[in-house]
């Protein structure tokens, strides 16, 4: 198989109307036009992007099945290109994930059901969403794959070393990150760039992060959305505003990381397997 060599990819940061899931609707294929424009292969939107993050007791007006004309609407949108959009999936009666959708070809290619619901500081996920289960991973161009990991995924290593074990080449990670929302002493701001750097260089694996832009309710989004290379290297970084950030990955600056730092060869699965036993 001949193997691209580069993609063009590119983080949405957008604020989201509270619970105004047609107006955020609008907002995203505007963006996706805009993408579009500029060759983008691969664009990822933040967290719950279709509806908002503060929704409590709402979850259940907002929710959709997979099979919504409004995802359906999205997907014939994009095209060839892959997007990753951030909406409540309804998957039976009562039963509500905060999932991502990627979306290409004018179908879903599959639903990133988040993991790791965090119930600390200003967050109660948990009180709302049922927990997911699994990992996803979604080919984006022969040689190109990428997996997805919403917000709080990323602060459980366990979550992380799992899925980058398959070896994609680009980590997705949308997120909406409020200032002071963990508790004034931690700074979401400095932490998530500690974060996501930590990452992109020990797994050699470019990081996609999106994070929202603007106000919503008392709480204020602060952006800081990033394109990184896999030695954690910034290619990109959103300024204070609504914009789309682009960069241009290449397979060979991952190879040379992964073959210099090869995490992913030594990870040693069955000891560290026999290590977490008995550990709930």
């Amino acid at each position: 198989m001949h193997y691209q060599d580069s993609l063009h990819v590119a983080a949405a940061q957008i604020n989201a109307r509270l619970g105004e899931v047609d107006a955020n609707l609008e907002r995203h294929l505007e963006v996706i036009a805009e993408a579009q424009e500029q060759a983008v292969e691969l664009l990822v939107f933040p967290e719950l992007s279709l509806t908002g993050y503060g929704l409590g007791g709402e979850v259940m007006q907002v929710a959709m099945p997979m099979e919504d004309p409004r995802l359906e609407r999205l997907a014939r949108a994009a095209g060839d290109m892959q997007v990753v959009a951030g909406f409540v999936e309804e998957a039976s009666p009562g039963e509500y994930y905060n999932a991502l959708a990627i979306l290409q070809d004018g179908g879903i290619v599959t639903v990133h059901r988040k993991l790791n619901l965090p119930t600390y500081g200003g967050l109660e996920e948990g009180k709302w969403f049922t927990h997911g289960s699994e990992l996803t991973q979604a080919t984006v161009r022969p040689g190109w794959s990428a997996t997805q990991l919403i917000c709080a995924d990323l602060w459980n290593p366990a979550l992380v070393h799992a899925a980058l074990l398959p070896r994609p080449t680009v980590l997705c990670a949308p997120i909406n990150s409020a200032s002071g929302i963990v508790s004034e002493d931690f700074s979401n701001e400095q932490n998530w760039l500690l974060n996501v750097r930590f990452y992109a260089m020990t797994y050699g694996t470019p990081v996609i992060m999106a994070n929202r832009y603007g106000p919503e309710g008392n709480s204020h989004f602060w952006g800081g959305s990033r394109i990184l290379g896999p030695r954690g290297e910034v290619l990109a970084e959103a300024e204070d505003q609504e914009m789309l950030i682009t960069a241009t990955l290449s397979r060979t600056p991952i190879a040379r990381a992964r073959f210099e730092l090869p995490t992913h060869r030594d990870a040693d699965t069955p000891l560290v397997r026999e290590l977490m036993a008995g550990y709930r």
